[in-house]
């Protein structure tokens, strides 16, 4: 796993609409909860904490302190509010875990390396971002990678199943999901399309000689 990356936040006092006053000079409200924990409402500086969750997303711990508490607290990301228009971080939820104890995460699929036939006129394609897991908090990983380089036709794909995953982590996801498959050009797609055609439309010529020579055929012995 990456750096752990550490948070003070402050008790907060301001709450409903008047946490407003707060954004306004800098802060950001927080909420943190979690089991065996009460609902903690804190605050603190707005820019950090909106690297912060650039940086860590939901899958990656965060060491968190209160200021006036000598409690570590280790934490999640679960919930980002923003501004519907300017996008702006408005509010952020930290889930407070056990790190004794397995949690769910969801992890990003990386995908390395250039996949051949996509140098072919393909597109390489990833249906799949993400792969849902279990592990303890601190086992949990910034991201799985997986190499597209044996993608050299566009009949192969990659699933689940391909990933190497550490035996200390327990696969949710189905392992029959799609990962990435390279799609090839419209036009070879267009060239098989109008060959099926042209061989539909030669069988149906044909189909009408014969039926004419029958006629013909028909005619000349009455």
């Amino acid at each position: 796993m990456a750096d752990l990356k550490t948070l003070e936040l402050e008790p907060r006092d301001l709450l409903g609409k008047k946490v407003e006053t707060l954004r306004k000079s800098g802060l950001l409200p927080v909420h943190m909860y979690g089991p065996d924990i009460d609902s903690l409402s804190l605050q603190g500086d707005l820019k950090l904490l909106a690297r912060l969750v650039l940086e860590v997303g939901t899958n990656i711990p965060v060491s968190v302190t209160v200021k006036g508490s000598d409690n570590v607290n280790m934490c999640f990301v679960r919930e980002i509010q923003r501004h519907p228009v300017t996008e702006n971080i408005l509010h952020v939820d930290f889930l407070r875990v056990d790190t004794s104890k397995a949690v769910r995460a969801e992890v990003p699929i990386i995908l390395e390396g250039l996949a051949p036939a996509s140098q072919r006129g393909g597109t390489l394609m990833q249906p799949l971002q993400n792969l849902i897991i279990e592990a303890l908090p601190m086992d949990i990983p910034v991201s799985l990678e997986i190499s597209v380089v044996g993608l050299d036709d566009f009949e192969k794909s990659l699933y689940v199943s391909d990933l190497s995953i550490p035996e200390n982590i327990t696969l949710i996801s189905s392992s029959d999901d799609l990962i990435a498959r390279v799609v090839p050009p419209r036009i070879e797609e267009e060239e098989v399309v109008a060959s099926t055609e042209e061989d539909e439309m030669t069988e149906g010529v044909d189909g009408d000689t014969s039926e004419e020579s029958s006629d013909s055929e028909e005619s000349g012995d009455n």
